[in-house]
């Protein structure tokens, strides 16, 4: 088979954002696209952007979508590659009941198609290919619209009873700030993306003073993304700093509580704001978690994942490399 016969397509579903890639034989990036992700129409209109997508990735990369010899897709939420269905990605539109989106994405792409979890596979694509491969455990942590995990152990993803590594429901604070699961005191409640501009909202309504919102529509968009994050922050906004710190705080003390489980030998912080803040940030969130582990003199090596923001999409693609 021909190096050119070996393309894949790789999908990053995220609540922010949608990331496609065509892949070479050696997994090398040939073509990418990015869009928005919807945030209205439900899954049929996220998984028609989805395959819009892919066509102009493949489209940059010389190939038609049917040419790939498969697509993977990283997708949050649950996922069941054996059915080829995804349900309760509570980040995104309406999307609470199983929906067919390998089915979906096959007949509209012409090829075959494999999904699954989006930190999860964005995990894998860095243990294979990025800030991970010296290793052999590893915990990935992806900081972004929600906080996701992914585990390899002995150099096998750990998948559980296929819900293992949501990192970002460890409770952190008990009786705490109201979770978009519906609990209380996860850590995503304190330092998913949209769990915090929920939260700046709801401060600023109340007459604090922030530009974040400013910022926000001066940048045209509809969310505060993790470029208006880091804006706010370079601008030393107090509402954005302090609602950073205590993001920082949650993902710090939560990432210790599970290493202190594992004992893995690295974590790997990824994602939209983890990518965004890792230099500037990745250290205070190192600090933290070293703080709160039980062993001290030991702590696992702490990288920012070397993959960038096509990651997941890469790490996606590898679902189809059989």
């Amino acid at each position: 088979m021909s190096p050119r016969a070996k393309a894949r397509g790789g999908i990053d579903l995220g609540g922010t954002k949608i990331q496609t890639v065509i892949v070479g034989a050696r997994s090398q990036v040939i073509g990418a696209a990015r869009t928005e992700t919807p945030h209205e129409g439900g899954p049929a209109a996220i998984a028609a952007a989805m395959a819009d997508c892919l066509r102009e990735a493949a489209s940059g990369a010389g190939y038609e979508t049917s040419e790939l010899i498969g697509i993977g897709v990283g997708s949050p939420g649950e996922v069941d590659d054996r059915k080829g269905t995804v349900a309760g990605a509570r980040n995104l539109s309406e999307w609470i009941e199983p929906y067919p989106l390998r089915n979906e994405l096959k007949k509209a792409l012409g090829a075959p198609v494999h999904i699954g979890n989006d930190v999860q596979v964005a995990t894998t694509g860095e243990f294979e290919l990025g800030a991970a491969k010296p290793y052999k455990s590893v915990l990935g942590v992806f900081w972004g619209t929600g906080v996701g995990g992914g585990i390899v152990l002995d150099g096998h993803d750990w998948l559980g009873r296929g819900a293992a590594g949501e990192i970002g429901h460890m409770v952190v604070k008990k009786g705490g700030a109201k979770c978009p699961c519906g609990n209380r005191g996860c850590m995503e409640a304190y330092a998913g993306r949209a769990a915090m501009e929920a939260e700046a909202r709801r401060r600023h309504d109340k007459g604090e003073k922030t530009d974040l919102f400013k910022l926000m529509k001066h940048k045209g968009k509809d969310r505060l993304t993790s470029s208006v994050w880091g804006k706010a922050l370079h601008h030393e906004d107090k509402l954005a700093t302090d609602l950073l710190e205590r993001a920082v705080d949650a993902l710090g003390a939560g990432i210790a509580s599970a290493v202190n489980l594992l004992d893995v030998e690295a974590v790997i912080l990824g994602g939209g704001l983890g990518i965004r803040f890792g230099d500037e940030l990745g250290p205070a969130i190192e600090k933290r978690m070293n703080e709160s582990l039980f062993d001290h003199d030991n702590p696992p090596d702490f990288h920012v994942a070397a993959l960038g923001d096509l990651g997941g999409a890469i790490g996606a693609a590898l679902l189809a490399k059989s």
